[in-house]
């Protein structure tokens, strides 16, 4: 464990994750991949910037030969063979409990956009996953309430998903480094892990986030590879689905399968990211590209029809999974009209999902399991999949995924406003250690507040005229960002929130200047 250094502050029972042996995994990961993952992250840097220049993203000409030639991914291994329904959710120990006794087949364990990379929730959280798939998890709220796993139902599959390749973790150092994020989480999880999965009749099986490029996929692979390799797991054992939530990826959907195909499961509809990477890629790309407020725009938008669409070609083609967006409502106690009016609109989401032949779809509370399962359970009849239904073999070009001009709606000062407020009250959230954070009946998590900010940048940027004739000015964003922070939001929360938002030089990602904040305040 020679070079390798442990920043963060100690974490009840991290003792058992953060081992020598595990730190030494993670560190012969972060060797040997960090270098590929940083010349990644440049080659990135270049496409935005050609982007910028041209306002154009197309389908690769060097990988035509993988887009015209028939293959497929590898099997689906027993107990992901259904995933009409999952519940996705940070890995704190009531919602791991209650994810898991949802009824889902499939629970997408959050490390990445729904939790704060606070070091007690990244160690944490790998405490709650390790006792999860042992089964011993339990939970007693202040109130004296015993949460447990159920015995008498099947529990959904755990599907984990680690942070992006942007992310560092400045907790810990490696050879006078941060690690990479991705890896830190990867490979903790899959050290501890792998064979007890293995060894329960299931498998260690990810998500991955934020990928642009079939060769990022390429850089997974080898992960999977590699790390298989080193604790003796069989090839092919690992299982990973892809989030298709950026513009660039959308062009490369058959490449990153392809990439992926041994340990590849399906592709997932990230639709909220995907908004705030069309936002982002082409920002300063003129008036053709502005989004009407993000409130009012449905996957239904000609660009989001078409990007859902090749998804779902894609995969069917390929004998992955197609696995559709979220449904991030939260049911209210208190208001049965409120619940009645959003009920139906997730059944039409889900219901519109599978007409489209999407093989599933997410949730983001226990209350709409039985939504979502329901209208899938009517699409499969006895199936467990759609990946039989003709394919649409209809070309979807890049004029259509690119068609943000064909978007109805409008710019609105509502909507300006409302993205000022759910904006600074996620960071507010964020910062304080909570990435799910429910704001009016909604459960948002990064991917919210990063669109918000996004937009917020755009429309002032290009002077975009609001429904009351008034510009998008940096000034009138000030204005209302006093006028919507209540006395919960710090000012730490409101400088992040204003820089990311109207700052000349655009943030990859809001979550980077928040970390500096976390770390800088000893979190």
């Amino acid at each position: 464990m020679a070079d390798v250094e442990v920043l963060g502050d100690p974490v009840e029972r991290g003792e058992e994750i953060l081992t020598p042996a595990a730190l030494d995994f993670v560190a012969a990961l972060h060797r040997e991949f960090v270098a590929r993952r940083n010349e990644l992250l440049k080659a990135r840097s270049r496409r935005r910037a050609e982007v910028a220049r041209t306002s154009r993203l197309d389908f690769l000409d060097e990988t035509r030969g993988i887009r015209t030639s028939e293959w497929s991914v590898a099997p689906a291994p027993a107990d992901l063979v259904d995933r009409r329904v999952e519940m996705t959710g940070p890995t704190d120990r009531k919602m791991t409990i209650n994810a898991l006794n949802s009824g889902a087949r499939v629970w997408l364990a959050d490390l990445e956009d729904a939790s704060t990379p606070h070091w007690r929730n990244v160690v944490g959280g790998q405490v709650n996953l390790y006792d999860a798939i042992r089964r011993t998890i339990t939970f007693t709220s202040e109130a004296g309430k015993t949460y447990a796993l159920a015995t008498d139902q099947r529990l959904a599959t755990i599907v984990m998903r680690p942070r992006g390749w942007h992310f560092d973790e400045r907790h810990l150092i490696i050879d006078g480094e941060p690690a990479v994020g991705a890896l830190v989480d990867f490979g903790l999880y899959f050290f501890h892990n792998a064979a007890e999965l293995i060894a329960r009749g299931s498998g260690p099986y990810f998500y991955l986030p934020k990928l642009e490029s079939h060769l990022e996929a390429r850089l997974w692979n080898d992960v999977f590879v590699r790390a298989q390799e080193r604790l003796g797991i069989p090839y092919g054992t690992v299982r990973a689905t892809v989030l298709i939530e950026t513009i660039p990826a959308a062009f490369e959907m058959d490449e990153i399968l392809y990439e992926l195909r041994d340990h590849a499961s399906g592709l997932n509809a990230g639709r909220w990211d995907y908004l705030f990477s069309m936002i982002k890629y082409f920002r300063d790309s003129g008036p053709d590209f502005v989004l009407p407020d993000r409130n009012s725009v449905g996957m239904t938008a000609p660009f989001l029809r078409a990007y859902t669409r090749l998804l779902v070609k894609t995969c069917h083609r390929r004998g992955a999974f197609a696995m559709g967006g979220m449904a991030a409502f939260i049911p209210s106690r208190k208001d049965p009209a409120v619940n009645e009016s959003a009920f139906a609109k997730v059944r039409a989401d889900k219901q519109r999902e599978a007409a489209d032949g999407f093989d599933g779809s997410w949730v983001a509370h226990p209350d709409l399991v039985p939504i979502c399962r329901e209208v899938f359970d009517q699409a499969l009849g006895q199936n467990s999949r759609q990946v039989g239904k003709p394919i649409d073999r209809t070309p979807i070009s890049a004029g259509e995924l690119l068609d943000v001009r064909s978007t109805p709606g409008e710019v609105t000062e509502l909507g300006l406003r409302n993205n000022v407020r759910v904006g600074v009250l996620y960071l507010e959230a964020w910062l304080q250690g909570n990435g799910a954070v429910a704001i009016d009946n909604m459960m948002e998590d990064a991917a919210t507040a990063e669109i918000a900010r996004s937009q917020i940048w755009q429309w002032v940027h290009n002077q975009v005229k609001l429904d009351t004739g008034e510009l998008a000015t940096a000034e009138l964003v000030q204005r209302i960002l006093d006028e919507e922070s209540h006395a919960s939001v710090g000012e730490e929360a409101r400088r992040i929130f204003a820089e990311v938002a109207l700052a000349d030089a655009f943030d990859d990602f809001l979550t980077l200047p928040a970390y500096d904040a976390i770390v800088a305040a000893g979190a």
